[in-house]
């Protein structure tokens, strides 16, 4: 007797609520906690059927799960806990945890389920899930900016690696320039001293074949003085973008055929240039100043390379919108292991010798072509010669 009236107290004063059913779901009893967890009164659910605290599907099945329980033994949820919702008097749901175990009294069958109630619990829960979505967030949004920072990092350390290495570049173009300059300066400032102090020699002597060889050398030294000075004075204009392309149409043959006239005298001897022109139509709209500089830099580089008794090709054609001008010669060539130096500032190949020249020519050559949106390609062979060949696009 006593002990019964402890499992009474006990169960009346359980925070957890308890509540027991027949085998057809019917309420016999719940306890206070139970209740309160519902918000109902016992008159209110004691006689009904325990589906009344159970929102859809969970109350739809019910039934069916006792039912299946009684006729196969096999139990579902009989003995296992597990999370489901319930349905308090108002409407609303809350998460509950329900474990229902099985008890045989006066030759019947009661459930007794034991509900704790997880709101609290679920709310931690979404709480937790919540900040860690979060975090994770805030992860996602520093990484990113780590990321970004790094990449900016790394472009900064190319930036100075790439200073540097242009500052190298730029040393020792410096280098290069001094040296080259002190020498093919040199040469014909020699010559130049040399023949004016001879004129002096051959003047007292009424010498006039001697006198005219020699200002014929100082003429010539005057000459290749300009040329370096203006490959300088070129290469500058270039670098500070001081030269603008002035476009105007003109016929190319004609253009080409003055050219050949002013290069001409200034060939080795018996050395012929050879012009050509292919194309229905010799108009074409290109920098003629920019155009001229450029072939006179590729005819006098193969009157350079090339021997006496030789033949220098110069060609052009128009085809299609496309402009094409090529100067070939079978002068000396250019190594092939040196050719992707080529168009390089103050580059010159090793097997130039004493022939003077800057090595400034084909670098303002490819920047003249390029201001014209045009290309430098060439072929060459060494002891064979060398074609260059500028291609235009008259369309763009």
């Amino acid at each position: 007797m006593e002990s019964a009236k402890l499992l009474k107290a006990i169960i009346e004063n359980s925070n957890e609520g308890i509540i027991t059913i027949d085998a057809k779901g019917i309420v016999e009893s719940i306890n206070p906690g139970a209740l309160k967890l519902f918000g109902y009164t016992s008159g209110e659910v004691i006689g009904n059927n325990i589906s009344m605290l159970m929102p859809e599907p969970y109350r739809s099945q019910h039934d069916d799960y006792i039912e299946n329980y009684l006729d196969t033994g096999k139990k579902k949820i009989i003995g296992i806990g597990r999370d489901v919702l319930g349905k308090k008097k108002d409407g609303t749901t809350f998460p509950i945890y329900l474990s229902v175990s099985e008890v045989n009294y006066e030759n019947k069958k009661i459930f007794t389920g034991i509900i704790q109630d997880l709101s609290k619990q679920k709310e931690a829960e979404e709480k937790l899930k919540m900040y860690t979505e979060e975090l994770e967030e805030i992860v996602k949004t520093r990484t990113a900016d780590l990321q970004l920072l790094v990449a900016k990092l790394e472009e900064a350390k190319n930036d100075v690696s790439n200073s540097l290495q242009k500052e190298k570049e730029l040393n020792q173009l410096k280098s290069r320039f001094v040296s080259m300059a002190s020498h093919e300066f040199r040469t014909p400032l020699s010559s130049i001293q040399l023949s004016a102090s001879l004129i002096n020699k051959y003047a007292n002597k009424n010498d006039a074949k001697g006198i005219d060889k020699h200002t014929t050398k100082i003429k010539n030294s005057v000459d290749l003085l300009t040329s370096i000075l203006n490959d300088f004075l070129s290469m500058d204009r270039l670098e500070d973008g001081k030269i603008e392309v002035k476009y105007s149409e003109f016929n190319l043959v004609k253009f080409s055929e003055e050219i050949i006239e002013e290069m001409q005298p200034i060939a080795k001897q018996n050395q012929h240039i050879v012009y050509q022109h292919t194309g229905d139509n010799a108009n074409v709209k290109l920098d003629p100043h920019l155009l001229k500089n450029a072939i006179i830099n590729l005819i006098s580089n193969a009157i350079k390379y090339s021997g006496e008794n030789t033949f220098i090709e110069f060609n052009t054609y128009t085809n299609n919108g496309e402009c094409i001008v090529e100067v070939r010669d079978n002068g000396i060539g250019i190594p092939e292991e040196e050719q992707k130096h080529l168009l390089e500032p103050f580059f010159r190949a090793n097997n130039t010798g004493k022939i003077p020249g800057t090595g400034l020519g084909l670098n303002i050559v490819m920047q003249y072509a390029h201001l014209m949106n045009g290309t430098i390609t060439w072929k060459s062979k060494l002891d064979e010669g060398t074609m260059f060949r500028l291609t235009f696009n008259l369309q763009s």
